[in-house]
């Protein structure tokens, strides 16, 4: 038994009642199982052999309604909207078809099934409406295989104009050349079309074979092929070819016509063959062929391009002296010619006169005449044809001169035109670049206009217009190196940093930006910001700058993170710098007054290496705290790297700082030290040293460091001589008593008393 799903509202569904013989399915059943009283579509009304006679009267329905003489209501209907649509035409299907499916007997057998019967019209049809040449000829060679259809001379012909289009022309050649065999003759249309694919796909001499072939096959040759065959040399050029199947034409008695002269005339200039160019155009005026709009256009266009505009200039004339209107190419061809000799205002006067007659100019017109304009600085008359083609909504074929107007419209001063060139853009839909922006926020920089150059920025980053791949025009360092440095120095370097990391995407690394933002974030209080950026530099071998560093250490200083900014003291110096005095001073300072003595004496330890021998006081305060906290070594280490470099310890001040804090180990290690480099020491400083060890009970140490000032000519009348003999006495050692007793002795009587070498250096207080 099937159960209705719990996610899903069951609908009934009524099915087909099986017959039962003997038994009908009368409407009470059908009632029954319904969810409404109303009769079931479809079911006989008249009552079945074994209901009742008298049955209960049933609700009144719309049906009745008619009985009691109410209007029954008709049901809604839906309007449509719009245009109803045309039924798919049977072409348009089976192109469709071979679009989205392999061609394959399947999709055949579809087809066939389609299609009741395949005529001229159909066939013809498919061919012209299929999406690509390889559909195309399929179909056309199956439709002959299966015999379907027997091909004509007209689907021959558009078959091979597909294949010709498609540069698939081999193929279009042998169709062309099996003709014969299915009983379809040639005609010179064909060959014509054959011969301009063959010179569209740039091989002339397959054209030109294409073309003798006709003779050999008996094809006809009129003055239509000789046209097809004289355009395709000479647009690769070949003059003298033409020149010689034009006089093989005139032998065989062909009579040029118009458009003939016309293609000779353009092919000779295009070869600039400025003298063969104008023969031709005589011999047309002896023959009695009178020059037509294109002629003039031509012969306008072959002047332009020799710079000979005063005859351009005459056959204009002439041309509106034989009642020939002059069309809007050969105004275009006029101003162009004009703007190349720099007398733009003479096109400026051609675009209101082909105005006046009523002729509107072209994106090719507009196009000719901006560079010009710009050229000659007539940056308000360029503005106003901008506005024209936005008005008419006609973009450029080159979309190069909107950087030209944006730059002369700056260079100009008027930086509101310059912001019109980019709405311009934007209104006809021309994809703006990086480049573009850039010279407008190049330019509000130098004018102070910095505002409207962040609301410029602010569109560039949130269109994200500098990644774009399609960017032909990329933002250079005279555009963002300004708007970097002004929006560090202005507490917006986010929004900088934003930016120039878009820039890095692009494969920049500028190092002056790069040392902006650093700053910027330093002095707005984000060092470890900074810190990153400095990162990616030292990444991507990105020259760092010493004042960076230097802000970089000042803001983790007033952050309060005095071990960060010894780390950038580091970089600093791994990147080469040599920090000054007052850096390495603030960043011992903070460390010391942090409790990090031993990093703070690291930091002395590379100023001393550093040769970097001012702001010293802290020194005295360090190597008294690393001899408090017991690290001797250490300590002792830094004093002989300072007298390595001419710098010498106070340690009178030292050994009585220690002596007082009872710090003996310290003050004999210390004692000891300066005793082998024969410092200077003043007296009072052993006898404090002696006393203090004496009195913390460490009488053999007191008594080996007297032993060592005695040999270095020390004092010998230290009053706590006898005292020390007695105690080494009372504690056993009288050897060392006795030793002791015999120096001081000797001493009394030699009556000398060496004192030590006293080396001069630069005491450190």
């Amino acid at each position: 038994m099937a159960y209705a799903s719990l996610s899903k509202r069951h609908l009934w569904k009524p099915a087909l009642a099986p017959r039962i013989p003997g038994i009908s399915l009368n409407s009470h059943l059908l009632r029954f199982c319904s969810s409404t009283e109303q009769s079931i579509p479809g079911v006989d009304a008249k009552p079945p052999e074994n209901a009742s006679p008298h049955p209960q009267p049933e609700p009144t329905t719309h049906s009745d309604a008619s009985n009691v003489g109410e209007v029954p209501e008709r049901p809604r209907q839906r309007t449509p909207r719009g245009k109803a649509r045309n039924p798919e035409k049977l072409e348009d299907i089976i192109c469709r078809m071979m679009a989205n499916r392999a061609w394959t007997t399947r999709l055949q057998n579809s087809i066939r099934a389609l299609v009741p019967e395949f005529d001229h019209s159909l066939v013809y049809n498919v061919l012209h409406g299929a999406r690509n040449s390889e559909h195309a000829l399929q179909f056309f060679r199956w439709v002959e295989r299966a015999g379907l259809f027997r091909h004509d001379r007209g689907t021959h012909l558009k078959i091979i104009e597909v294949l010709g289009r498609a540069s698939k022309l081999n193929h279009a050649r042998c169709i062309l050349l099996d003709m014969p065999k299915k009983g379809v003759e040639w005609d010179e249309d064909l060959f014509i079309v054959m011969i301009e694919s063959y010179g569209k796909a740039g091989i002339v001499q397959e054209a030109v074979k294409m073309f003798m072939m006709m003779k050999e096959l008996g094809v006809s040759r009129t003055i239509n092929s000789y046209d097809a065959v004289f355009k395709v040399i000479l647009r690769r050029g070949r003059y003298m070819m033409a020149k010689r199947l034009f006089n093989a034409m005139l032998n065989e008695g062909i009579e040029p016509t118009r458009h003939t002269y016309n293609i000779m005339i353009w092919g000779f200039f295009l070869s600039m063959r400025l003298r063969t160019a104008l023969r031709f155009f005589e011999d047309m005026r002896s023959r009695s062929i009178s020059p037509d709009a294109v002629t003039y256009n031509t012969m306008i266009n072959g002047y332009y391009r020799f710079q000979k505009m005063d005859e351009a200039e005459k056959l204009f004339v002439e041309m509106k002296g034989k009642d020939i209107a002059p069309t809007v190419i050969s105004y275009t061809t006029m101003i162009k010619g004009y703007v190349s000799v720099g007398r733009v205002d003479e096109g400026l006067r051609l675009l209101d006169e082909m105005k006046s007659y009523g002729i509107k100019p072209n994106d090719v017109t507009y196009s000719t005449l901006l560079p010009g304009l710009c050229e000659a600085e007539k940056m308000a008359e360029a503005r106003s044809i901008l506005k024209e083609m936005v008005e008419r909504y006609m973009a450029p074929r080159d979309n190069a001169i909107f950087l030209r107007l944006l730059t002369c419209q700056c260079k100009s001063g008027d930086l509101d035109a310059a912001v019109d060139v980019l709405k311009a853009m934007i209104r006809l839909s021309i994809p703006t670049e990086a480049g573009h922006y850039g010279v407008l926020i190049e330019n509000f920089c130098k004018n102070n206009a910095y505002d409207r150059a962040i609301k410029l920025l602010d569109k560039l980053i949130e269109k994200e217009v500098i990644l774009r791949p399609q960017n032909t025009l990329e933002m250079g360092p005279e555009a963002y190196s300004p708007m970097i440095q002004y929006l560090c120095n202005h507490g917006q370097t986010a929004k900088a940093e934003i930016f120039f990391r878009q820039l890095m995407k692009k494969g920049v690394q500028d190092s002056v930006a790069f040392n902006s933002i650093i700053c910027g974030h330093s002095k707005e209080g984000n060092p470890d910001a900074a810190f990153e950026i400095l990162k990616i530099m030292d990444r991507r071998g990105v020259p760092r700058d010493a004042d960076s560093y230097k802000l970089l250490i000042e803001s983790y200083l007033r952050k309060g993170e005095p071990a960060n900014a010894k780390t950038a003291l580091d970089s600093m110096i791994e990147s080469g710098y040599v920090p000054d005095s007052s850096v390495y001073r603030s960043v011992m300072q903070s460390l010391f007054e942090d409790g990090r003595v031993q990093t703070a004496s690291r930091v002395m330890n590379s100023m001393v290496e550093k040769r970097v021998l001012e702001n010293m006081d802290l020194f005295a305060k360090i190597l008294e705290a690393l001899l408090m906290r017991g690290h001797v070594e250490e300590a002792i280490g830094r004093i002989d790297l300072l007298m390595q470099n001419g710098c010498s310890p106070d340690f009178d001040n030292l050994l009585s700082f220690l002596s007082e804090k009872g710090k003996t180990i310290a003050a004999l290690k210390l004692l000891d030290f300066g005793l082998e480099r024969d410092c200077t020491i003043d007296f009072s400083s052993y006898d404090k040293v002696l006393d203090a060890l004496l009195a913390s009970g460490k009488t053999l140490n007191a008594f080996s460091i007297l032993c060592k000032i005695m040999e270095k000519g020390g004092v010998s009348d230290w009053r706590s001589c006898g005292d020390l003999i007695r105690t080494l006495n009372q504690e056993g050692y009288t050897n060392q008593a006795d030793v002791l007793s015999r120096m001081i002795k000797g001493v009394e009587k030699t009556g000398i008393h060496k004192k030590g070498k006293k080396k001069e250096a630069k005491v450190i207080n």
